[in-house]
């Protein structure tokens, strides 16, 4: 069975075709700048012995003229796999935000479309272009049945006490305010993935699971189920990020409001865009960053030491949540690919039997464990694969 994979942003889609049940990938690819003057096009048919690559830059109006050229390239003679697009028998769809209403995949009906709707203020960045996305795809592959999955489906197991904010009641029940999380597709995966591994039933698994890329959220994983995570009502609080201040004195807000003359969209964007790493050490990414403080420069130095730090207080604080973890799991881009990052996160911790193997830790690629035969909780790298885990849930959900 043919299952789509779409993730839709404001001016991009990134697309994979699976093979389904066996998870084997098609082709894949990538639409970008829609609706600037000149877009530009990547795509990857996928075949046991090479890897054929096309490329063009054109002109891509707005998501539907992006989705015909997916289309055109899926059943191109020379770089498509179909015959026609109507072999899409699935098409799911990352949703970033589900609210208390969508705890599972879901297929996508003119209801959970309205829902979405509904939900854009808590996540003007992402709903509105998966929306969008979602309604280009239904015109396009009229015959495929879509499927939702959503990023915050997989923390609506948080109990209670872990997702309400401390503000007045009526803020929750009223209007929705509550801790939501994300990155649920990725956290979601590596717990599955570690479940396997470890050789334990996923039931009974305790994780720290800890996804490190422009992007960044932890999550306390208690007999397979998420009881807690660092982001929030949005994607801002928690760890620092590439340009997002993550956790901060509320009254830093009032500070700059009141007494440095910052009007609201300027704080939002000082939070969102020019913090984080960004903020501290002039630029977000962690490759640059961490270059420069192995010669010396004191603000990259500055920026590592509180990113890893911010993580290390939130194993401690998950280790308290959980009580007994099996292991923390690093994840995403910095997680996968930063030595220097998982070794300072975890520094020090060996009184909470977490002891890193300092040479394993330098290897690189694949799944592989990171600590000393004798660390009480492991520590492990497993890359996370949100696509796969989206043509996953969509084919268990239709099949």
């Amino acid at each position: 069975m043919k299952v789509l994979v779409i993730n839709t942003g404001s001016s991009s889609i990134k697309y994979q075709l699976f093979e389904m049940p066996e998870g084997r990938v098609l082709c894949s690819g990538l639409v970008e700048r829609i609706g600037e003057e000149m877009g530009k096009i990547t795509h990857k048919q996928l075949t046991e012995s090479a890897e054929n690559v096309f490329k063009e830059e054109m002109a891509i109006a707005d998501h539907k003229v992006g989705m015909q050229q997916i289309e055109m390239l899926l059943v191109d003679k020379v770089y498509g796999v179909l015959r026609n697009a109507d072999e899409v028998s699935l098409v799911g769809h990352r949703v970033v935000h589900g609210g208390e209403d969508f705890s599972s995949t879901t297929q996508i009906t003119e209801a959970v479309k309205n829902k979405i709707k509904e939900l854009a203020p808590l996540a003007p960045l992402h709903n509105p272009p998966n929306l969008v996305g979602i309604e280009a795809s239904e015109k396009i592959f009229p015959n495929a049945t879509q499927i939702g999955v959503f990023d915050t489906a997989f923390h609506q197991s948080l109990p209670e006490y872990a997702y309400r904010y401390a503000i007045p009641k009526d803020l929750y029940e009223e209007h929705g305010i509550r801790v939501y999380g994300f990155h649920g597709t990725s956290h979601r995966y590596i717990t599955k993935r570690a479940a396997k591994l470890l050789n334990k039933p996923l039931e009974s698994i305790n994780l720290i699971t800890i996804h490190l890329g422009n992007g960044a959220s932890m999550a306390a994983v208690k007999n397979g189920k998420s009881i807690d995570t660092t982001l929030g009502l949005t994607p801002l609080p928690g760890l620092v990020m590439g340009t997002r201040s993550g956790d901060i004195d509320p009254g830093v807000l009032f500070y700059l409001n009141e007494t440095l003359g910052y009007t609201l969209p300027e704080i939002k964007d000082l939070l969102n865009k020019e913090s984080g790493l960004k903020g501290l050490s002039g630029e977000n990414d962690m490759r640059g960053i961490t270059e420069r403080a192995e010669k010396g420069d004191k603000d990259a130095q500055l920026a590592i030491a509180v990113y890893t730090y911010r993580i290390k207080k939130y194993i401690g604080s998950y280790i308290a949540a959980i009580g007994k973890v099996d292991a923390l799991i690093f994840t995403a881009g910095v997680g996968e690919n930063s030595p220097v990052i998982r070794a300072l996160s975890v520094e020090g911790l060996e009184p909470l039997g977490i002891e890193l193997d300092t040479a394993k830790n330098q290897n690189r690629g694949g799944e592989r464990k990171i600590s000393t035969e004798k660390s009480k909780v492991g520590i492990w790298v497993i890359p996370t694969n949100e696509e796969l885990e989206i043509a996953n849930q969509t084919y268990e959900l239709a099949k």
